[in-house]
């Protein structure tokens, strides 16, 4: 028997973070270490600043992940990777030190896919997940409603065919003059806000359609704002906040609400930094109630990008039959289920 014991790195985006994790849910250590700081004068992350940082900082985030642990390389039974979807120089400099880890001791390699690692994520607060299930995961750069008839499968019902929710909320909050990251600035702001205050538009509502748009709701808040500029209008933006946030919390609940009846499941689970959206958890949860669902949701602190959940999935995949070689590389735009 193995010590059950999986080192998890992530660097897709503008965290360093690294995590011991223990059969694959008990959190022994998750360490992350945040860009937001770097980047808020940017207005967004900047690829090249992002990576040169992670190359400082990925080995003394490993080296901390161990130490809150308590246990050292020797210990550990597989080094579990984010090889993909990301930022691509992100991405290599996690990918580059986990092969050297497992090159120089012999421990083996799972790469992960990013976005199962979000998926993942609802195995380590402690809650009971239950195949089969509809997840929507929800973040920056992905918005996606799959149906996991069990965990490792994966049937893709709907994804973003532009901008994905998170990217739409930030590149608002931008205009708005808020600081990155925008989901929680505008969630803030909108709670003070009447989210009938104006009507923006739900894309691709039609019967049958689980894809998302998100861009012409993006180009009608903008426009909204230049109008009332050019007409010396001022803009309640707390009202304003609560409508643009409500037009995509409503567009998301109502397809995941329809995905969970039509495959008849009795649980449904959000992941991705968006569902820290409480405003977004607390919609769903009541809808899921009316049609006698349970919600799932990670710890807030675990919907966000980080390690922990990359351990988690790459010790499910180890335990798979998976392996990764030192030929494992990067992949920008990587969807679940390549391999």
């Amino acid at each position: 028997m193995g010590s059950g014991l999986t080192l998890g790195i992530e660097t897709s985006c503008d965290e360093t973070a690294a995590a011991v994790i223990k059969d694959g849910t008990e959190v022994l250590s998750n360490i992350v270490l945040s860009q937001i700081d770097i980047h808020q004068k940017y207005g967004g992350v900047v690829p090249e600043i992002a990576s040169r940082h992670h190359i400082e900082a990925m080995f003394p985030v490993i080296n901390e992940a161990l130490a809150e642990a308590g246990v050292t390389l020797d210990d550990i039974e597989v080094i579990a990777v984010a090889y993909g979807p990301g930022l691509v120089g992100s991405l290599l400099v996690g990918v580059a030190a986990a092969k050297a880890l497992a090159f120089a001791t012999g421990i083996p390699l799972v790469g992960v896919n990013h976005i199962e690692g979000h998926i993942y994520a609802n195995l380590l607060g402690g809650q009971e997940v239950k195949a089969p299930l509809v997840c929507l995961t929800v973040s920056g750069g992905h918005t996606d409603l799959l149906l996991i008839p069990r965990f490792g499968e994966y049937e893709i019902l709907g994804r973003t065919r532009d901008d994905a929710a998170g990217e739409a909320f930030d590149k608002v909050a931008r205009v708005l003059g808020l600081p990155y990251p925008g989901g929680p600035q505008i969630e803030k702001l909108a709670q003070g806000g009447n989210r009938e205050a104006i009507f923006f538009p739900r894309g691709l509502l039609e019967k049958d359609n689980y894809d998302f748009s998100f861009s012409g709701l993006k180009t009608a808040a903008l426009n909204f704002l230049n109008q009332a500029k050019q007409k010396g209008e001022e803009v309640h933006l707390p009202d304003f906040a609560a409508s643009f946030q409500w037009a995509i919390i409503d567009v998301l609940t109502q397809k995941l609400m329809l995905a969970a009846e039509e495959h008849r499941v009795r649980q449904v689970v959000l992941s991705g930094g968006v569902a820290a959206n409480g405003t977004f958890r607390n919609h769903v949860r009541e809808e899921a109630g009316k049609r006698g669902m349970e919600l799932l949701y990670p710890p807030v602190h675990l919907c966000t990008d980080n390690a922990a959940m990359i351990a988690s999935a790459g010790y499910f995949s180890y335990l798979a039959g998976r392996r990764s070689d030192n030929a494992l590389n990067a992949v920008a735009n990587l969807r679940l289920g390549d391999y």
